[in-house]
């Protein structure tokens, strides 16, 4: 071979040499792994199975055979009733109403106005057993008396007292009697309106009007003097919360105190 062919397949060789050396060095891409042929679909979460319920019977009957479930039951029912009626007295119009145990409410009306005020009352132990003692001597649902003096005095008011028992009723009207059991009736529920329209009229004092809580302790200091309140020891917790209320003046405040020491001196 000449030098010239020679020379020609050198230069074929080293032309060849780099691409062949390139093409086995080239790495080959990494394969990513195949995805799975199919996802994996999820499988459903297991109910839970619904307990069986009983259809309501239609005709079912409420618990303890009672249709009014949820209305409360009444605070009271009311057994005996006062009503005492003078038309141009401070308070022309004065009812009240309680059951065996005392409990109940009265209802007032004061002149010059219209509407009724009504407020519950708790009549002491003591005031209750007077009351019963009075019923029970007039023997007063199986009585016929007729409790009314013969001279009519209408114009110191008319009391009308009801007693509603074992589906039993009476009532009787008078106004003014020489039968000393229906006198101490008349008397009594006066005692006790005299009570709970005072406690009334200094709540509304305290709130509203303190200025005139030294008027209203004079007035109870009368009537604990001329014994027309029912049950005076029934007064001492408010008589004392009164003596410490710095929302009423000072000098009713001590007349309070006062009073509700004489009180506990004539309890004991």
């Amino acid at each position: 071979m000449n030098l010239a062919a020679k020379m020609a397949t050198a230069l074929v060789l080293i032309t060849a040499l780099p691409a062949a050396f390139l093409a086995q060095t080239k790495r080959k891409p990494k394969t990513q792994p195949k995805a799975a042929a199919q996802t994996a679909t999820p499988q459903p979460t297991p109910e839970a199975t619904p307990k069986a319920t009983t259809p309501a019977k239609r005709n079912e009957r409420p618990a303890n055979g009672s249709a009014a479930q949820t209305t409360k039951p009444p605070a009271y029912v009311p057994v005996y009733f006062y009503r005492f009626e003078r038309p141009g007295f401070t308070y022309p119009s004065i009812a009240i109403e309680h059951d065996d145990a005392g409990k109940g409410q009265i209802a007032f009306v004061k002149d010059g106005n219209d509407v009724a005020i009504a407020d519950p009352i708790e009549l002491s132990a003591v005031t209750m057993t007077n009351l019963r003692n009075a019923f029970a001597a007039l023997n007063f649902l199986d009585s016929n008396e007729n409790y009314q003096y013969p001279r009519d005095y209408s114009n110191m008011g008319n009391v009308i007292i009801t007693v509603k028992k074992d589906g039993r009723q009476r009532e009787v009207k008078y106004n003014w009697t020489d039968n000393k059991n229906a006198k101490f009736l008349a008397d009594e529920y006066r005692r006790i309106s005299n009570q709970y329209i005072w406690r009334f009229e200094m709540t509304l004092a305290r709130d509203n009007q303190p200025l005139s809580a030294p008027a209203l302790m004079d007035q109870i200091d009368d009537y604990l003097k001329r014994q027309e309140i029912s049950d005076p020891p029934q007064m001492l917790p408010l008589l004392r919360e009164l003596s410490n209320d710095e929302r009423i003046p000072l000098i009713a405040r001590n007349h309070a105190a006062k009073m509700a020491t004489a009180i506990e001196k004539l309890k004991k």
